[in-house]
């Protein structure tokens, strides 16, 4: 019973002494608005800097320990009044810079260097008019009142930050004169979202504003160091949903970013760094992020693979996909892990995607045309690799054969442009395209044929005339020889 009451002594002494310390501080300023029951007095209370011991002075300057207020609020004793501008973020930094002060006064391991990094932000830009920044600590932590992050009543806890960045990005007159081009609407789109459902049924782990965006160090979608810049928001998404631990209570893979850093998306953004290539918002969306349906997958695929979605469209596959509720471009591609589209998916072979659902039992029509459509294509590909043989062999033999080379682009355009046609999956229109390439490597091959028989055909006429040369030459030197023997014999006989 003892040890209870020891304990329970120790546990309000560890409770109450951090209030005791703060009230330690005189504070004569607090005592008087106190008296006055206004508002920022009562929310100071509250306040996580009133905690700390840190006095109204700490932000407004003065002597709070003065009785009197003209003695308090003197300017000689460093009193600013109420700091506007950017006055403000420096009021704060001047703790929240420090090391010393908020380590060691205070035993706070917040980030020092706060301000800083919003200065470098997109709201450390000047506003309209000119004389200081966007956005103050106080526009997203409030002046009064101030709690952690951690805290729900904070405006900066995920449950409440995006009702906090709406007030300026849900006005479209304020936003107007800072970015036309910015949608007012996130927030509205974020509610409909997966995330923001969850959010407003308060589910804090789930992402807000600042998981994708940030909190001091905000930046454009447009800048580099953005983590929502197109090449970083893999990194950005899979901070959570590549975190096995974190994700364990949705019920969800975590392994979408690895597959799609290994996809043809994937390499064509993070490693070749083509910004036209799609990240995960670009599928899922941004601030209305959600997974897409068997139906609406097919829609995003095709905001940019327009044709091949059109004639997905109107293929047979369509309805046979619709009616056993396949989704459609994904059952072939896949997901996250889309591979390049090479000939290899076509054909009846174990490797080929037709060969999942096509056999010669099951459907005997399907199966002939993806093994009719495979051999097309293969042909096709014989005729290019012999016609480019045959051109780059008259090329490294001196021929002019660049109308030639020119003109097996089409053959190219042709194997490029079936690749497409697949999706139609109709044999006698992938023939077609077939045909013209078929056609074009045909009269290729035939072009640079004849530029390799007119190369040995000069070889063997210059060699017959060099034969020719020789034997004329030889002639003529022995009929001049047989000339000046002739001579000398008759000028040895006179």
């Amino acid at each position: 019973m003892d040890i209870m009451r020891v304990t329970l002594v120790l546990f309000l002494l560890w409770a109450v002494l951090p209030i005791a310390s703060a009230q330690s501080r005189v504070n004569q300023c607090l005592t008087c608005h106190e008296a006055l029951d206004d508002k920022p007095s009562g929310l100071f209370k509250h306040d996580v800097h009133f905690e700390k011991g840190v006095t109204c002075a700490g932000c407004h300057g003065g002597d709070p320990s003065a009785e009197e207020m003209d003695q308090g609020m003197a300017s000689e004793k460093g009193f600013i009044g109420v700091p506007k501008g950017d006055d403000i973020s420096k009021a704060c930094a001047r703790c929240h810079s420090n090391a010393s002060i908020m380590v060691k006064e205070y035993n706070s391991v917040l980030p020092r260097n706060q301000s800083e990094i919003l200065a470098t932000s997109v709201h450390g830009k000047l506003s309209t008019t000119g004389k200081e920044h966007i956005a103050q600590c106080t526009t997203c932590h409030n002046a009064h009142g101030i709690v952690s992050a951690k805290n729900p009543a904070s405006p900066v806890h995920p449950l409440n930050v995006t009702k906090t960045c709406s007030k300026c990005h849900a006005d479209a007159a304020f936003m107007r004169a800072y970015n036309p081009a910015l949608p007012v609407d996130q927030l509205e789109k974020y509610r409909t979202s997966v995330h923001g459902v969850k959010n407003n049924h308060g589910d804090a782990k789930v992402a807000a504003c600042a998981s994708c965006h940030g909190s001091h160090d905000i930046r454009s979608a447009s800048d580099v160091k953005s983590k929502v810049y197109a090449s970083n928001l893999p990194t950005t998404c899979g901070t959570c949903h590549a975190n096995r631990n974190y994700m364990k209570g949705y019920k969800i893979p975590t392994d979408q970013v690895r597959k799609f850093s290994s996809s043809v998306h994937g390499k064509a953004l993070l490693e070749k760094h083509d910004l036209g290539a799609p990240a995960c918002n670009d599928c899922h969306g941004n601030h209305g992020a959600a997974p897409p349906d068997i139906e609406s997958v097919s829609k995003v695929c095709g905001t940019c693979h327009a044709l091949n979605a059109s004639l997905f469209a109107s293929s047979p596959h369509k309805a046979a996909f619709d009616s056993r509720r396949l989704p459609e471009c994904e059952t072939c591609h896949g997901y996250h892990e889309i591979v390049a589209g090479t000939d290899d998916l076509l054909g009846v072979s174990p490797n080929a995607v037709c060969s999942r659902c096509h056999n010669e039992n099951r459907n005997p029509k399907g199966y002939a045309a993806a093994r009719n459509m495979r051999q097309l294509i293969d042909s096709l590909e014989s005729f290019e690799i012999n016609a480019d043989s045959l051109v780059a062999n008259a090329e490294q033999k001196g021929m002019e054969v660049s109308e030639a080379r020119f003109k097996l682009r089409d053959t190219r355009q042709a194997r490029l442009q079936s690749r497409t046609m697949v999706h139609a999956f109709d044999e006698q229109k992938f023939r077609e395209v077939i045909s013209k390439g078929v056609e074009v490597a045909s009269l290729v091959t035939a072009e640079g044929q004849s530029a390799i028989d007119e190369y040995y055909f000069r070889r063997w006429g210059l060699g017959i005339a060099t034969l020719i040369i020789t034997i004329v030459a030889g002639s003529l030197y022995l009929t001049i020889r047989r000339i000046e023997k002739a001579q000398s014999a008759k000028e040895e006989t006179h």
